[in-house]
């Protein structure tokens, strides 16, 4: 099977899943879009040198969060800022009010923080597995992780602990 063909599966397979990644890192449909259209880009181009390809879904995941964070690095520098003119409207009954709340109060957390609870919390990683995607100790992602849930309790209140169980849960 050439490179061609099995990005295509590759893509096909895994698309969907990094773009709602990319989504709960970003907060924009439209940022997110950009995110995974960089992180596929980056895949395809390094593909071919790819000994093995098990794992395919779990490195796409980690050039997704990787591609996110350098963005928001870049951001502060020279990227115009995004406002909210024109929010992204989720068809009716696609996304309960819960959701909302949290995915507003996610987008507030810095990203490193977000990019661990997403992982951590959307996609069930262990805090090894993350540490692996994000590049980092392991102490790093328990502090991140923790700092992250101090900073949404803060944000969501006596609320938290109803509407991160009922999001998480429903991922």
């Amino acid at each position: 099977m050439s490179w061609d063909a099995e990005f295509t599966h590759y893509f096909d397979r895994c698309a969907d899943s990094m773009r709602f990644t990319a989504f709960l890192l970003c907060g924009s449909h439209h940022e997110a879009e950009d995110v995974v259209q960089s992180a596929f880009l980056k895949f395809y181009l390094a593909g071919p040198k790819l000994a093995q390809r098990e794992g395919v879904q779990a490195y796409l995941r980690q050039i997704v969060v990787r591609t996110f964070l350098a963005e928001r690095r870049r951001v502060r520098w020279k990227r115009e800022k995004l406002t909210d003119v024109l929010p992204d409207v989720p068809e009716p009954g696609a996304l309960s009010e819960d959701r909302l709340v949290v995915w507003q109060a996610l987008n507030a957390v810095p990203a490193k923080q977000r990019a661990t609870l997403v992982l951590r919390y959307w996609h069930d990683l262990g805090v090894e597995e993350t540490a692996a995607a994000l590049g980092c100790s392991t102490g790093t992602v328990k502090s991140n992780t923790n700092r992250g849930i101090k900073a949404l309790r803060q944000r969501l209140g006596s609320e938290f602990g109803a509407l991160w169980q009922e999001v998480s849960r429903g991922a």
